[in-house]
């Protein structure tokens, strides 16, 4: 039933359209304009006012005629950088849609979002009768999930949201994610001339080097991760670096091990600072929580189901390394799941996705929709 041509123009549709984090005014007012062409209840939340950006999330509503479930899909519409001027290419023999490369694709997540859209679509024209199915489009997920934080929660009545926002193929699911800190971290140590008395100066930078030297990073466990993303100081050469800032973060499945993976970093900060006469001032924040559902909840068996009936070559719960609107829902009340759509090399210019799986995709939201209202 999926149009697989439509959802295929739909898609080099969104991705033309630009939309990078805070800016996702003008794609915003093209999908609420789509969802009420589809007969949905639409509305705007104030998440924009709360994060500065041009506008809020996108929330629908398709009022059902069944009994059954009221369920959630959601996708994020905006895009990394480099992502202005997106200029999709097919690929026929490869089968995949791509950017000419000086962009981002976009297909993170604006497959998830043109999914949703061909599944409503196919409902609507074929009169196919559901429970109520809700929709939201959130704004600021590359930028930290700001969009699902800042959500009008009071607007849903879903306990169940898939969330479409994977790199898998069609039919991963992903039950586990972790928690992730922020660790921003600010050495001051003393200038002084660098050719002249170098010996009188404390320098912020071999402070830090120290510290790095002896922490635990990057792969900690199977659970736990951990990386320095950014470092930044210095005024000039002949200048003993007098202060330094560091952005770092720590990730674990398990919140105990996060704790323990964040205060070996912080400690080791405190330490090298003290070793070497400096000083050093270190905040840490939660960015967002952990999830993990097991296979027994209802929600991982109806997505299980509703692939199995698309007969997918593969059917499989999982976990992830990385962060979602997931971590959101899960931590306001809503049982969610992250659904693979098939984008790959995503937040590079080697980002594509295959048309298969764009439509492949839409059905596996038809077929969730479908099985919820039996």
């Amino acid at each position: 039933m999926i149009n697989e041509e439509r959802i295929l123009n739909e898609f080099l549709e969104l991705v033309q359209i630009d939309s990078p984090t805070s800016k996702e005014g003008k794609i915003a007012k093209v999908l609420e304009s789509k969802l009420k062409e589809l007969g949905l209840e639409v509305c705007i939340d104030d998440a924009g006012k709360k994060v500065n950006g041009e506008t809020g999330n996108v929330i629908a509503k398709l009022k059902g005629k069944k009994d059954a479930p009221c369920i959630l899909f959601s996708s994020h519409m905006d895009t990394v950088s480099p992502g202005i001027n997106v200029k999709p290419i097919i690929d026929k023999e490869k089968g995949i849609i791509e950017s000419d490369k000086t962009t981002v694709l976009g297909s993170d997540d604006k497959a998830g979002i043109a999914a949703i859209l061909e599944a409503l679509r196919t409902i609507k024209e074929n009169n196919i009768e559901t429970g109520d199915v809700e929709v939201v489009f959130s704004i600021w997920e590359e930028g930290g999930l700001n969009g699902a934080k800042n959500l009008d929660y009071s607007k849903l009545d879903s306990k169940m949201a898939f969330i479409l926002d994977s790199g898998g193929a069609p039919g991963q699911i992903i039950t586990k994610a972790p928690a992730q800190d922020k660790i921003d971290v600010k050495i001051i140590g003393k200038p002084a001339h660098a050719g002249l008395a170098p010996e009188n100066g404390i320098s912020a930078v071999m402070v830090a080097a120290n510290a790095i030297s002896n922490m635990k990073l990057l792969r900690i466990d199977e659970d736990t991760t951990a990386n320095i993303g950014n470092i930044n100081g210095g005024i000039a050469t002949n200048i003993v670096m007098p202060e330094l800032e560091i952005k770092a973060e720590s990730r674990s499945l398990s919140n105990e091990k996060l704790d323990a993976q964040t205060k070996h970093m912080v400690d080791t900060f405190k330490n090298s600072a003290e070793e070497f006469g400096a000083k050093v001032e270190i905040k840490t924040s939660r960015a967002y929580g952990a999830f993990a559902l097991s296979d027994d909840e209802a929600i991982v068996k109806l997505a299980k189901e509703a692939c199995e009936n698309c007969k997918f070559e593969r059917v499989y719960t999982c976990s992830t390394g990385g962060g979602s609107d997931t971590n959101i829902y899960n931590a306001n009340g809503i049982k969610a799941v992250n659904l693979g759509v098939g984008m790959q090399k995503v937040h590079t210019l080697e980002e594509f996705i295959k048309i298969k799986d764009l439509q492949d995709s839409a059905r596996m939201v038809l077929e969730i929709i479908k099985t919820t209202a039996k």
